[in-house]
């Protein structure tokens, strides 16, 4: 289905952004730890509970990241389904035609023998059938 991909490609680009901060939190992270320890500073509380900020918000990145995961997963079932079913319908659909392409066949050609019996009205040809 073309809005679900586009969905499912609107996800993934949310996801790959997501990454991207998480790399740079840590990153930043690690140049702030470095930094403290290079100067051997000690921190205060509000450092500390900037450091902690720093780390929630990797984690409800990642949480996000871990929803996006959930609904391609699904995006993903549901466009499985929606194909398997569709080949499957076609596939009906196709029998379906030969079948009654057949019939349709057969029915016009009982019509054309009944047409010349009647018409020849000769007792030595096959017997009338009706569709």
């Amino acid at each position: 289905m073309l809005i679900l991909d586009s969905v499912y490609d609107l996800l993934t680009h949310i996801k790959e952004v997501q990454k991207d901060a998480i790399a740079l939190s840590c990153e930043s992270l690690l140049m702030i730890s470095g930094f403290i320890e290079k100067n051997n500073l000690e921190i205060d509380d509000s450092v500390a509970s900037a450091l902690q900020y720093q780390d929630v918000i990797s984690q409800q990145l990642t949480a996000i990241i871990e929803a996006i995961d959930s609904v391609q997963e699904n995006i993903d079932r549901f466009n499985h389904s929606y194909k398997t079913d569709e080949d499957i319908a076609v596939d009906s659909m196709n029998k379906l035609q030969e079948k009654l392409s057949l019939t349709l066949g057969e029915a016009k050609d009982k019509k054309d023998r009944f047409s010349g019996k009647f018409a020849n009205n000769h007792a030595d040809e096959q017997e009338i059938e009706f569709f």
